[in-house]
């Protein structure tokens, strides 16, 4: 029996994969496309994913293939510097192409022994006490432990779940696409920011040789988002909106997205869990989506793999849900908002300008940087000290960096007194003696996601909180 299937060969699901193979958990993705997609939605990784990647060793490889940006510019596309001293040691946008992200998680989760079956759709899927059956459209029944649905907006393992997907439908289209033009760079980037001035849902952004990354706002809504515009629809809606369409020639591809907004009602269903656009989909201001996904798949992932490993404690799996669902329903809350203000109608336009004048206040700019970013999140460990429930930023230790010390997703006990022990979770939790200028706490537990369980200094009081995350005692 395999242990855990997951559906669906994107960020979300190759990122599950990688962090369930770190714990021996035997790995199956199903993609139903045979060959992976050339389109690119999301163009950058924000904060807490940098931080997701560095926790894992993976950082320099994405580096490699990205490009830092300034934080300003993030809610709402409202142009202003990032506040100084921000929470993190990656404060930067990094630039890459969602398919260069795909590829490189999906290399990740090769290298660890995950296996990705190309061409394979799940058509039906049937659970019970001990396992589910997943049915595939070319007849094949496979049988795991756990299913996961990582298939998208239109997830089918959603569908069949039956699980409800609330929310509001498209209001307005807008057409995405890469392809070459044939006038200068300078006209281009004089029109740009021309209609940008009014029109924040408008670009032209190049990619060299000649090749430009195109967004416009659409006629109309269409009824069938999966056929991609034509070039002509193209050419009509830049004539429209700009005046031009900048001689658009030779696309690579085209696509359409819509504004929908919606959440699953549940996470969890059983044995079969959702995470990424399977679990919530929203407009992509704020360029969260992507993201959203990625940290879903790390809160899952040592959830999942401890309750296949059996020493998981009860509650575990479902604090998934628990926590990931407000997270979420945050992010919709908070791209609506931001939808409303890139209108062009005189109202919205108004409340951006005042908002603006808002972010000149560094708490307010501060406050909407850390939500988008998600570095801002807090989880309920409980009550106390003000780290409890947030993930830790990368602190330079006495000897090495903190998120060196991650790479293998296990617990982790940073101990600046040399006094305390976790004898009997040492197969779960990594026990430290470091100390740091940069952290005020005699001891911080942390779990394999980098959030704050515990902290102080008493062996007793740590004796009480390790089971909670890390199951019972071994030995």
């Amino acid at each position: 029996m395999i242990d855990v299937i997951v559906a669906g060969g994107g960020p979300s699901g190759m990122m599950l994969a990688g962090e369930l193979r770190l714990h021996g958990v035997h790995v199956l993705v199903l993609e139903k496309e045979t060959t992976p997609a050339e389109y690119v939605r999301g163009l950058g990784l924000h904060v807490r994913s940098v931080e997701v990647l560095d926790q894992r060793g993976l950082l320099g490889r994405f580096l490699a293939h990205g490009r830092k940006y300034p934080l300003g510019g993030v809610f709402a596309g409202i142009d202003k510097p990032a506040p100084d001293r921000l929470d993190t040691a990656h404060p930067y946008v990094l630039g890459i192409p969602q398919t260069v992200t795909g590829r490189l998680l999906a290399e990740r989760a090769a290298e660890l022994g995950a296996e990705l079956r190309r061409g394979c759709e799940l058509v039906g899927l049937d659970q019970d006490d001990h396992g589910v059956t997943a049915e595939l459209a070319d007849g094949t029944r496979l049988r795991s432990r756990y299913l996961v649905g990582c298939d998208g907006g239109r997830s089918t393992v959603r569908g069949l779940l039956g699980v409800g997907f609330p929310g509001e439908p498209s209001r307005v289209d807008t057409l995405l696409g890469e392809m070459e033009v044939d006038v200068p760079p300078e006209t281009v980037a004089a029109v740009v920011a021309d209609v940008r001035e009014t029109q924040k849902r408008f670009g032209a952004g190049p990619l060299g040789d000649g090749r430009y990354r195109v967004i416009v706002p659409a006629e109309g809504v269409a009824e069938d988002r999966t056929v991609p515009p034509t070039l002509e629809e193209f050419r009509q809606q830049l004539r429209s909106i700009a005046g031009t369409d900048f001689g658009v020639h030779s696309p690579r591809w085209l696509s359409r997205f819509g504004d929908a907004t919606r959440q699953a009602e549940r996470y969890r269903t059983g044995r079969v869990l959702l995470a990424g656009d399977a679990a919530h989909i929203h407009p992509p201001v704020g360029g969260q989506g992507l993201n959203l996904g990625i940290q879903d798949a790390f809160n899952l992932g040592w959830k999942l793999a401890a309750e296949v490993r059996g020493w998981a404690p009860e509650p575990l799996l479902d604090s998934y849900h628990t926590e990931r669902h407000p997270v979420a329903a945050d992010v919709l809350n908070s791209t609506r908002a931001q939808m409303e203000l890139l209108s062009t109608e005189p109202g919205p336009r108004s409340v951006r300008r005042l908002l603006s004048e808002l972010m000149d206040l560094e708490e307010v700019h501060r406050f909407l940087i850390e939500k988008t970013t998600a570095i801002g999140i807090r989880y309920d460990v409980g009550e106390g000290h003000e780290l409890l429930g947030r993930r830790l930023r990368d602190v330079r230790l006495r000897r090495r960096r903190l998120y060196e010390l991650m790479h293998g997703g296990r617990g982790l006990l940073l101990d600046q007194t040399g006094r305390l022990s976790v004898e009997g979770w040492t197969g779960r939790v990594d026990h430290v003696v470091d100390t740091s200028e940069e952290l005020d706490v005699p001891a911080a537990l942390l779990r394999p996601d980098g959030h704050v369980t515990w902290v102080g200094e008493d062996q007793q009081d740590l004796l009480r909180h390790l089971p909670r995350w890390f199951g019972a005692a071994t030995g």
